[in-house]
């Protein structure tokens, strides 16, 4: 039974480990790119062509005032750019400008490299058999998180 325990153990300590490490590189992307993982989040759900603030504050559990505040800092970098939408003078249509476009490639081709090096040359079993696990994982750790 200890050796199972222990087993237990080791994979929450591993987890956890690789969830520390994660968040901390895609801090590092981001501030190579001149921007923090907020900003990186709010271009990524801009570029979708379907951002809503109020939509994006409450899937990111954050307050619409620290959504307003990404938003007029990403507007006084000329990354992104709104409007009044036709019909509805209450909303506001958000785009990325060319600057926004390049600044999100940049992001994403610094992510895709990072993510070469490290995941590129890892055995197809072994990231079948990970994301087999993880998933597994996630859904028995969903269900038991109130929501």
């Amino acid at each position: 039974m200890t050796s199972r325990i222990e087993a237990i153990h080791r994979a929450i300590s591993v987890l956890q480990r690789l969830s520390d490490l994660f968040a901390e590189r895609r801090e590092q992307i981001a501030r190579q790119c001149h921007l923090s993982v907020a900003q990186w989040g709010l271009l990524e759900e801009i570029a979708t062509e379907h951002f809503m603030p109020s939509m994006f504050a409450q899937r990111r559990s954050v307050t619409p005032a620290a959504v307003s505040k990404l938003v007029r800092g990403l507007l006084e970098r000329d990354l992104i750019r709104t409007s009044i939408a036709d019909g509805d003078r209450r909303k506001r249509n958000y785009v990325l400008t060319a600057a926004g476009r390049r600044t999100l490639n940049l992001v994403r081709s610094t992510r895709q490299s990072a993510i070469d090096e490290v995941w590129a040359d890892l055995p197809v079993a072994d990231l079948r058999g990970f994301a087999r696990f993880g998933e597994l994982l996630g859904d028995r750790l969903e269900a038991r998180v109130d929501r």
